[in-house]
């Protein structure tokens, strides 16, 4: 396992920071000592967070970008060198969600998902990477047990962590071993966490959506996170589920699709969708680490 700079002098770029495990891992970065680029759609958001930080003593650079757009995430690639003059860790989390049948979500709004959840980790790793190079540092990507297990009603975001997981491996492979660069290229795979992930998801279904519980929460994920910005790793699941429900898609592939089909009963609130259209094209500006109680 590989050993980086210690937190206290890491600079740290996270992506979709305004909300769910983003939030908390920038939140839990600078109070670690890190500097740290905050970068998300929800501008209003970040602001607040940078406020929040500073009062508390550490440093936090906000930067409004939407990661499916190469150009906007250059220039915080830029704002992040101009103020802190390098980049340690990169951490691709930034995603969005759709709830719905495959054959009843819109093309459109499966390439946008496509978009923000794959095109995003691969504008962010390959524009991080040079940097990543120089400073001998950590690149991460949150994929999910969705990158190799699937949850129903959710069919085209597993398939969106199913190529993160695709797309990280084989950067891994080609950065690692065949170029040999002192860079630790890591997979995060969570279980189900407690965010606003389910209230910013595109819905198709007449209720409001929910996680399959048991729900892990979001500090977790980002201790782990940050854990690996410090050690390196591989593939790194969070939350004994995400162990359990893999190793089940591996070995056990026909018990798991009737689990999985289960599961699709647990992911509808008793009542109506509230905002169906989600955050699939709009910033949310919850600003919230936490999701609502389902009801």
């Amino acid at each position: 396992m590989s050993q980086h700079r210690s937190l206290e002098d890491q600079v740290i770029v996270i992506t979709g920071a305004s909300s769910g495990i983003g939030l908390a891992t920038a939140l839990l970065a600078a109070e670690r000592g890190a500097k740290v680029v905050a970068v998300a759609r929800s501008a209003q958001v970040l602001e607040e967070l940078a406020q929040t930080v500073a009062e508390n003593g550490g440093e936090l650079l906000p930067v409004a970008a939407d990661v499916a757009d190469r150009e906007q995430l250059q220039v915080a690639v830029q704002q992040a060198l101009g103020r802190f003059g390098r980049i340690d860790t990169w951490i691709n989390n930034a995603g969005v969600a759709i709830y719905g049948l495959l054959d009843e979500v819109a093309d459109e709004d499966s390439r946008r998902l496509f978009d923000v959840n794959f095109w995003g980790v691969v504008n962010g790793s390959l524009l991080a990477l040079p940097h990543l190079v120089s400073s001998q540092g950590v690149l991460i990507n949150v994929g999910s047990e969705a990158s190799e297990a699937v949850v129903p009603w959710q069919g085209m975001y597993s398939a969106s962590k199913h190529a993160v997981k695709g797309f990280t491996d084989g950067l891994r492979i080609e950065v690692e071993q065949i170029r040999k660069h002192p860079v630790s290229v890591v997979l995060i795979q969570p279980t189900a966490v407690d965010t606003p992930y389910p209230e910013h998801a595109r819905n198709y279904m007449a209720e409001e959506p929910k996680l399959p519980p048991p729900l892990i929460d979001p500090v977790h994920v980002a201790d782990k996170i940050l854990g690996a910005a410090q050690k390196g790793g591989r593939d790194i699941k969070v939350g004994a589920l995400a162990s359990a429900n893999i190793a089940m898609s591996r070995w056990m592939p026909r018990l798991a699709d009737r689990m999985s089909a289960v599961r699709a009963r647990t992911q509808q609130q008793k009542q109506p969708a509230r905002e169906p259209q989600g955050t699939l094209y709009q910033a949310g500006e919850s600003g919230r680490v936490l999701g609502r109680p389902a009801v």
